[in-house]
């Protein structure tokens, strides 16, 4: 069969509920008719206007992303700026954006969840479990543990590994061994303090404060920061995976794709730098 907008939208509040998602978010479908048919999906973390260009070239009329398209009312729509131009490309072409943000975050089998799986953590828990709700291991960032210890240089390879990255800002000192590691996908400065108080040696998030990075090394605590792209770049084989699962339950006659052209915004620059010519 082949699905509607609304069976995609479905499917998503199934695994990561939009009632998860925090008060200030927008979540759902945020263009796009509900009752229109899937010709193709198209997973990325961030709505850009390279997104929607591969969608295009795809031939895919339903794209998700973690990130939401509309995230805040919008005053005006201005098509000769990116993001007008975006959603007026989007309306043009009848392809459908849906954000799936901080529900994925803090869902069972969530962002964090992977982050943690992909370095090995095992017993993974919220790390700021979910307030008035009966929603069991549901809340933002997880905590979890190592089966033995490892040693610090093999774990900052595993990061580095994980994140596809060169190098991480590391505030406090690393400790010889680790045990026991929080994480939060995305930006999780707030959450430091709660990953010390739980026990964690080491805690990896990104956007991490100035002052939040000062607090760490007055307490003797590891932070690690991973990027916000990084760090949650993995939700998008997590959304592919999940919906390929119901579609197949569903029989779905439909591909869905991960993008192949998002690269991480961040570009390291050292003395070395040189302008292109």
């Amino acid at each position: 069969m082949v699905p509607h907008v609304k069976d995609i939208v479905n499917s998503l509040n199934m695994d990561a509920p939009f009632s998860l998602a925090e008060p200030w978010d927008n979540v759902g479908l945020l263009i796009g008719n509900p009752d229109q048919k899937v010709t193709s999906i198209l997973i990325g973390l961030d709505p850009t206007n390279s997104l929607i260009d591969e969608a295009l070239v795809l031939g895919a009329n339903t794209v998700i992303t973690h990130h939401p398209v509309i995230f805040q009312p919008l005053p005006s729509i201005n098509t000769a700026n990116p993001s007008g131009k975006l959603l007026e490309k989007a309306l043009a072409h009848k392809i459908a954006i849906i954000g799936c943000h901080t529900n994925l975050d803090s869902a069972v089998d969530g962002v964090s969840d992977i982050l943690g799986a992909l370095l090995g953590l095992t017993g993974l828990t919220p790390l700021l479990p979910t307030d008035e709700r009966n929603d069991v291991g549901t809340g933002l960032g997880r905590i979890g543990s190592f089966s033995t210890p490892v040693a610090a240089a093999v774990f900052m390879k595993k990061i580095l590994k994980v994140l596809n990255l060169r190098s991480v800002q590391v505030a406090g000192n690393i400790p010889e061994t680790i045990t026991t590691v929080a994480v939060c996908g995305g930006s999780g400065s707030d959450l430091a303090s709660e990953a010390l108080a739980r026990g964690a040696d080491v805690y990896l998030s990104s956007e991490i404060k100035h002052s939040t990075a000062i607090w760490a090394v007055e307490n003797n605590f590891c932070i690690i920061d991973g990027t916000h792209f990084a760090t949650e770049q993995p939700s998008v084989s997590l959304l592919a995976k999940k919906l390929s699962r119901a579609g197949s339950s569903q029989n779905w006659n439909i591909a869905i794709r991960q993008s192949e052209t998002e690269r991480h915004p961040f570009a390291l620059i050292d003395k070395n730098y040189k302008n292109k010519e």
